[in-house]
């Protein structure tokens, strides 16, 4: 539907009802109870605004300068930030066009769409771009209209997005991060970034938005340096829905968000994402981010998708254990995948245990759950999970 096909749906009754509601909205009240992906456990409520999402959706789409002339696919959920402030709303604030392939994702239709359409722009997480990419009708479609889009939702493999690059000619593709509760972007990296920055950072701070990184003790970490991101300005959540607790444990009285992720700024105010909080592995005292060491297993060429997570050890503490999902055809050994390694990484970060998986336990949103597969290996290996206070 063209939006005036929409409108027109309504009589003057229903415009009359509308009006009346739009006048006594507010910018700071809520509107939107967006739940969380549920990466680590249960999801949360993050109640946003309507200050939140629009202002968010409009920063989203000037940054990979979406115009009335843009065509937008949108594959990605829309009861997600990416697909409903990113967007719906980035789309709106633009008067761009959408189009969206299906009620759920599928990779043939998404490309169907695209090269249908003429799409200028797309969306994705990292593991829809690898559904797209591996798709054996792939050759077949005419993406040239391609210009930009964003991956996110999860760390993007700097192999896959050089691919999106070349392949599919998003020569202006941007990588952004940011959390449901921030609305969701805090960093994107920009059109005319150059491409090492593209595919080795997640860019810069958004406009009207304050970063940090801190030490455990909440001091400012120095420039480059590993410590938990935080996030400070209009976009940051209400709250938590009906939950006081969590949104304390979350927003700290100086109005920070606590992300939970590891984060280094360098000193052109580039973000990377080096991993967790909790993901961290600390093995016979040496802290191991397994993000980096996803990234080297990424560029072997049996490699598909790859997960590293640190599980229980009686000897070192914690010792890396990665889950394998090989191109379709391969055939790996745990064996092989230690050699690639042997030499190229410190000793201490080449994964101890070493798996092959069909699958990996994903969100409907494409983000990994690496508690499932922690729980998975505990059991497997009959170990005893550490107490905790």
């Amino acid at each position: 539907f063209n939006f005036a096909d929409v409108l027109a749906m309504a009589g003057r009754d229903e415009h009359d009802s509308l009006d009346r509601i739009s006048e006594g909205l507010k910018p700071g009240d809520a509107i939107n109870i967006q739940f969380t992906s549920g990466t680590t456990g249960a999801p949360k409520g993050a109640t946003l605004t309507h200050n939140n999402i629009v202002n968010n959706g409009n920063f989203v789409t000037s940054a990979i300068r979406l115009t009335v002339d843009d065509c937008l696919c949108i594959p990605v959920p829309l009861y997600h930030c990416f697909g409903m402030s990113m967007g719906t709303i980035g789309c709106v604030t633009k008067g761009a066009t959408m189009v969206f392939p299906g009620e759920g994702f599928d990779a043939g239709a998404t490309l169907k769409a695209v090269a249908g359409e003429h799409c200028t722009g797309l969306y994705g997480v990292p593991t829809m771009f690898v559904g797209l990419l591996d798709h054996p009708d792939f050759d077949t479609f005419d993406l040239t209209s391609l210009r930009t889009g964003i991956m996110a939702g999860s760390p993007c493999p700097i192999e896959v997005m050089k691919k999106v690059v070349s392949l599919m000619h998003m020569a202006e593709v941007t990588i952004a991060y940011g959390m449901t509760e921030t609305s969701p972007v805090s960093f994107q990296s920009s059109v005319d970034d150059p491409l090492e920055k593209r595919v080795s950072t997640v860019g810069r701070v958004h406009p009207h938005v304050e970063v940090k990184a801190i030490d455990a003790d909440g001091a400012t970490v120095a420039v480059g340096a590993p410590g938990e991101l935080c996030t400070r300005g209009y976009s940051v959540m209400k709250g938590y829905w009906d939950d006081e607790e969590k949104t304390r444990e979350a927003i700290d009285p100086d109005g920070w968000m606590h992300t939970g992720d590891l984060a280094t700024i360098d000193a052109e105010g580039y973000c990377n994402i080096v991993g967790r909080v909790k993901d961290m592995v600390i093995r016979g005292g040496e802290n191991v981010y397994p993000r980096e060491v996803e990234e080297f297993l990424y560029r072997h060429p049996k490699v598909r998708e790859v997960q590293v997570f640190g599980i229980p050890d009686p000897k070192y503490g914690e010792e890396l254990c990665a889950w394998i999902v090989l191109k379709p055809g391969q055939i790996a050994t745990e064996q092989e995948i230690k050699a690639f390694c042997a030499g190229q990484i410190a000793h201490y970060k080449i994964p101890r245990h070493i798996r092959f998986r069909t699958e990996l336990p994903m969100t409907v949103t494409g983000k990994p759950q690496k508690f499932l597969m922690r729980e998975a290996m505990v059991n497997e290996l009959g170990l005893v999970t550490p107490k905790t206070a």
